[in-house]
């Protein structure tokens, strides 16, 4: 069996998480108390707590995201004895979830990646005013049709406003984001394509795209003052849907992964490509492993996140 590790990415938080992991382990805790000295504020009280409206804001999402995650990882290290880099060959994260993959890693330091991800939340929550943006999710349709709807939306702007596909993330899942106007377009052209599903999604600012520069300019200048060591296992790249281990060709790739594509679709192909046959996601939720067979019916996918899940994943190994 050759893995990879995968991080969810935002949309995956939930009043509770890693409250169970912290109630039956210590280096659980250790964790969470980390980030929470890290960002001088009492976020595992917010994850375990709510309210999920202030759970949800962008710059709170994204670390408790990855301190859950990095939670299972040192349950699974310090407590069950996992070798990282001979249990799996690749790590790999949905948008802030590269975060979390290289802090699994041994890329970053978990105060370090904290602080990153609530400047990061931050910067893409004010980089776009409230309501020009948005982003919709077309289900049923691959990238092929809706880079022609995307194109189609564009033909059809006459101020300039922009519409670009942010996430690619299996077949007939794919999500755009930019201008309200362009997107909304979008969505109706989408509809006269057979789109079975065409709906704007529930995000306050539209990541990764064009407009999102502002945000980046902010990680570029964050990302230059931090130590990023080469990671224990190669990470696959959002933005290239390839390996990468290089620190600098890291660094420069987070800075572009905020406006860039999420090819979750490619990288998921592209370790498959590379022998490993089971995606194993690490934290909250299981978006990430539900979506493995609908990219690859050869990979198996499976989540753990709670003390049960270690134990179980442990005993495979």
């Amino acid at each position: 069996m050759t893995r990879a590790f995968v991080f969810p990415g935002q949309g995956s938080q939930a009043v509770g998480m890693g409250q169970e992991l912290a109630q039956s382990h210590s280096v659980a805790r250790e964790v969470f108390q980390e980030i929470d000295e890290a960002l001088g504020q009492n976020l595992s009280r917010l994850m375990f707590e709510g309210p999920i409206e202030e759970l949800t804001l962008t710059e709170n999402a994204q670390p408790a995201l990855m301190a859950v995650s990095m939670a299972v990882v040192r349950v699974l290290e310090k407590d069950g004895g996992m070798d990282f880099a001979k249990t799996v060959k690749f790590v790999a994260g949905h948008s802030l979830g590269e975060y979390s993959a290289l802090t699994a890693a041994g890329a970053l330091e978990i105060a370090d990646a904290a602080r990153l991800l609530k400047a990061r939340g931050l910067a893409m929550q004010q980089a776009v005013p409230v309501g020009a943006g948005a982003m919709a999710a077309l289900l049923g349709l691959d990238i092929g049709p809706v880079e022609d709807v995307v194109a189609e939306a564009q033909r059809q702007s006459t101020n300039g406003e922009i519409c670009v596909v942010a996430n690619d993330n299996a077949d007939g899942q794919v999500v755009l984001s930019g201008h309200k106007g362009a997107v909304e377009a979008a969505i109706g052209i989408a509809l006269e394509k057979g789109v079975k599903k065409a709906m704007l999604l529930p995000v306050s600012a539209p990541f990764h795209c064009p407009l999102m520069q502002p945000a980046a300019d902010a990680m570029a200048e964050r990302l230059a003052s931090v130590v990023i060591a080469p990671p224990r296992v190669p990470l696959v790249a959002n933005i290239t849907a390839s390996e990468v281990s290089d620190p600098d060709t890291i660094r420069r790739l987070l800075v572009e992964q905020v406006t860039g594509r999420v090819r979750w679709r490619e990288s998921v192909l592209y370790m498959g490509e590379q022998e490993v046959d089971e995606l194993v996601e690490l934290g909250a939720g299981k978006v990430l492993s539900t979506m493995v067979r609908r990219i690859n019916r050869e990979m198996t996918g499976s989540a753990v996140q709670t003390p049960a899940d270690i134990d179980a994943f442990l005993a495979k190994l």
